[in-house]
């Protein structure tokens, strides 16, 4: 991982179809931050992987390129950008802290769950819903243990939290 730091990679993993794209700006034993390309040379948010079974790390020449046309646009990947990311609760605590709503996945990629946090232990993370119209619906729980993909400060939650903060005035 350490040849990879600050470039342009894809992630794949044994056990999800889903392929994930970004500048590698952290890693740890259990964690991978990266700056999240989700397609073409647009940079949005920051996505959380949790570090298990991972099958290929891909850097080739078509990345590269994308990598240069970003930095091109004048990315800069800057200590700001660095998390702590040693376990899922420093994780939760500063993205919550820093950014106040997140998204969660689990292995499959077929759902993904905004809010923002109650509560974090070690048999449960519960979170506020917050639905597609940008309105809170009560308590989520999830296994801790199965959380995989966490993202943050993506357009998309962006956009939802000035529906939620319109709707408080």
């Amino acid at each position: 991982m350490e040849q990879y730091l600050r470039q342009l990679v894809e992630i794949e993993f044994q056990d999800k179809k889903q392929i994930f794209s970004g500048f590698l700006i952290d890693y740890s034993d259990e964690w991978i931050l990266l700056r999240n390309n989700p397609v073409d040379f647009i940079l949005d948010g920051f996505v959380i992987l949790r570090n298990k079974n991972i099958e290929a790390v891909n850097r080739d020449h078509d990345l590269a390129f994308t990598e240069k046309v970003i930095r091109l646009k004048g990315l800069k990947i800057n200590s700001d950008d660095i998390i702590p990311i040693k376990d899922l609760a420093s994780i939760i605590k500063f993205i919550s802290e820093k950014y106040g709503i997140f998204q969660i996945a689990k292995k499959s990629s077929k759902s993904a769950y905004l809010g923002k946090l109650i509560e974090l232990n070690n048999e449960e993370l519960t979170i506020d819903f917050l639905d597609t119209q940008g309105q809170f619906g009560g308590e989520l729980s999830f296994n801790p243990e199965k959380i995989r993909v966490i993202e943050f400060d993506t357009d998309y939650i962006n956009s939802l939290k000035l529906v939620v903060s319109e709707d408080q005035k």
